[in-house]
């Protein structure tokens, strides 16, 4: 037991680091995700050698808090109002990658890069993450309200299902990656057909154990594990997809609220060092070589995407579109994930990892405050606040 004993230590030293930077964050009117952000920085970064703690150990727990945060977000969305409310989604947010994807890639294209690479890349800038999203929605100091919360995850995950699709097709195309495009679309049809047939038996069995809330919750988590798994094992998803694809199994079920109170707690302690991994994997000896890239990517995004997003809301007749906007205005976990296939395979420089891990960085704390200004605009035919009471109190 000894040997386990400081990595134990460093942990709660993490966890003790997130709570006094994020304390200090939202004293000074920052979202706590900057000091989330801040924590990965200095410990995996700053300190000597020796007195860093187990990446490894936070990046797998960071992992069970994504896991657990999309899984909570698909036990809570309605696909039903969706589908009927913000129809215009369905069609705005494949479309907003695809355009972003492109005009990125042209640039990139124009500026030196083979065109393979150029269209992972690209696609790295369409993506937002999933998680900062979620993070925005649940904020006790969030502006929107729940139309445009709705459509901010919708359009999210929306996001995460094209993507995972033409990531597919772009790194076959490439030949950097392994599976066949038309096997990837196969194995997501069938991880969906697996989910619906779970949906049929799983929410009786939470019925069942109603009545004991240990096992209540046990059997919840392992759902949203063991769910997210076998969908990235077996099927290739990536964990945050499949994670909230196994959400859904249970969101029509009775047992659906209980769920999701149950395990608010536990996703809010590991999702925090969600922000942490994120903030370690910034190397300021490497960036100082990835700057320039680093201001590529920042201004492919803003014109490229968040331009992109906002033409796009307001022709769907979206509410708060400059909010949608900018509460998407972020590269994510599956542009990190892409951005590492290419840096592995030695088609990207050094120096353009570091600059696109920085952007990742940085935009995840620029959206997260950005989102948050009083804009007059944001609350144009919507009240500007709406209660948080059933609202679980977020991380950011």
């Amino acid at each position: 037991m000894e040997e386990t004993a400081l990595p134990i230590l460093e942990l709660g030293a993490v966890f003790l680091a997130a709570a006094v930077l994020g304390y200090f964050s939202r004293r000074v009117g920052l979202p706590a995700v900057i000091g989330y952000l801040m924590v990965g920085l200095v410990a995996f970064q700053l300190l000597p050698e020796g007195s860093k703690p187990d990446e490894e150990q936070v990046r797998l727990l960071a992992d069970v808090g994504v896991v657990l945060l999309l899984f909570e977000v698909g036990i809570e969305l309605d696909v039903g109002r969706l589908r009927r409310e913000h129809r215009s989604l369905l069609a705005a947010s494949p479309l907003q990658i695809l355009v972003t994807t492109a005009i990125a890639g042209m640039v990139l294209v124009f500026l030196g890069l083979p065109l393979e690479v150029a269209l992972v890349l690209g696609l790295c800038v369409a993506m937002s993450s999933s998680v900062v999203v979620v993070n925005i929605t649940r904020s006790k100091t969030r502006r929107t309200n729940k139309v445009t919360e709705m459509s901010l995850l919708g359009w999210s995950l929306l996001q995460d299902l094209t993507g995972v699709i033409l990531g597919a097709f772009l790194l076959a195309i490439w030949n950097a990656g392994e599976r066949d495009p038309i096997r990837a679309l196969v194995d997501l049809g069938l991880f969906s057909l697996l989910a619906v047939i779970a949906a049929r038996i799983f929410p009786a069995v939470l019925g069942r154990l109603s009545t004991f809330p240990d096992l209540f919750l046990l059997v919840s988590i392992a759902a949203g594990l063991i769910g997210a798994g076998v969908g990235s094992v077996v099927f290739g998803i990536p964990l945050a997809l499949a994670a909230f694809v196994a959400g859904l199994v249970i969101a029509d079920s009775p047992m659906a609220g209980e769920a999701r109170r149950r395990l608010l707690p536990f996703r809010d302690v590991f999702a925090v060092l969600f922000f942490v991994s994120v903030g370690s994997l910034l190397d300021p000896d490497a960036l100082l070589g990835g700057l320039g890239w680093m201001a590529t990517f920042v201004v492919l995004m803003v014109v490229a995407k968040t331009g992109v997003i906002y033409l796009f809301a307001n022709i769907g007749g979206l509410e708060r579109p400059s909010q949608i906007a900018t509460g998407l205005s972020q590269l994510g976990e599956f542009s990190f994930v892409l951005v590492t296939v290419l840096f592995a395979a030695g088609d990207v420089t050094p120096e353009l990892y570091a600059g696109l891990l920085a952007t990742i960085t940085l935009t995840i704390g620029a959206s997260a405050v950005a989102v948050r200004l009083p804009v007059k605009g944001w609350v144009r035919g919507s009240e500007e606040h709406h209660d948080h009471a059933s609202s679980p109190a977020g991380m950011a």
